[in-house]
């Protein structure tokens, strides 16, 4: 029993754990070294990411189906995507703009405009948890999706088979990446949540279209689909709002 009411927390601890080595392997990243074969700490940093959000969809899951919900957890859940969620996308851009701006002879201060989505992360995890709104849905974009969009970046530059390097390394596109991803994550727009109380298509008919088109574009372009798939994501919520 006493297994059983710690798994959840034992799965938003690896969330945790998970992002604090991908701190430490972005951190190591040398935005000097002049090559894109730097990059293999952001795609290390990457992949643990994704182990993160899968912990993460897993831990709220477990707990509903194990019926061991707490405060505690729901706090530590908050505290664990504040750092996986939060600090990591911030601090990945923040290495993407290092690299791009003193490439370009830019003042390399502005790369610290990248942790403004950290601080709407933070503004959107405190607003999540005192929205009694957002039970069965979103308001305003995840920061698990949010985080996503940011770490395909190193993925699609290291497995660029589209010719999209010039594009994501312009500091332009990298700030209004960032500004564009921090409103978002405040914004008052109502986003379906992948929660299914059954596997009827009537009753979920948007979930699974969802999940089938991100399939296909996952399979047709890799890493690269990411960002698409969580334009899919808001454009499907937009044109037809979660009622559940």
């Amino acid at each position: 029993m006493a297994i059983k009411k710690h798994l959840p927390n034992a799965l938003t601890c690896l969330n945790l754990l998970c992002g604090c080595v991908a701190l430490s392997l972005i951190f190591g990243y040398d935005p000097q070294a002049g090559n894109h074969s730097s990059f293999a700490e952001l795609v290390s940093a990457a992949y643990l990411i994704g182990l993160a959000a899968v912990a993460d969809f897993f831990d709220g899951l477990v707990a509903r189906a194990l019926h061991v919900s707490s405060p505690i957890g729901k706090d530590l859940d908050s505290l664990a995507d504040m750092v996986s969620f939060g600090v990591v996308p911030g601090a990945i851009l923040f290495k993407l703009l290092q690299y791009t701006l003193s490439a370009h002879n830019l003042p390399v201060s502005l790369a610290y405009l990248a942790f403004t989505i950290s601080i709407f992360s933070a503004l959107r995890l405190a607003k999540f948890n005192n929205d009694t709104r957002q039970t069965n849905s979103f308001i305003g974009l995840p920061t698990p999706a949010c985080t996503l969009v940011v770490a395909s970046l190193p993925l699609i530059l290291a497995h660029d088979t589209f010719g999209v390097t010039n594009v994501i390394l312009s500091s332009w596109l990298l700030l209004g990446l960032t500004f564009l991803l921090s409103g978002l994550l405040v914004a008052e727009i109502p986003l379906f949540a992948l929660k299914f109380k059954n596997l009827h298509w009537q009753d979920n008919s948007l979930r699974f279209l969802f999940l089938l088109l991100s399939l296909g574009l996952l399979v047709a372009f890799q890493a690269t689909a990411v960002p698409g798939i969580v334009l899919l994501y808001v454009l499907l919520s937009v044109l037809r709002p979660a009622t559940s």
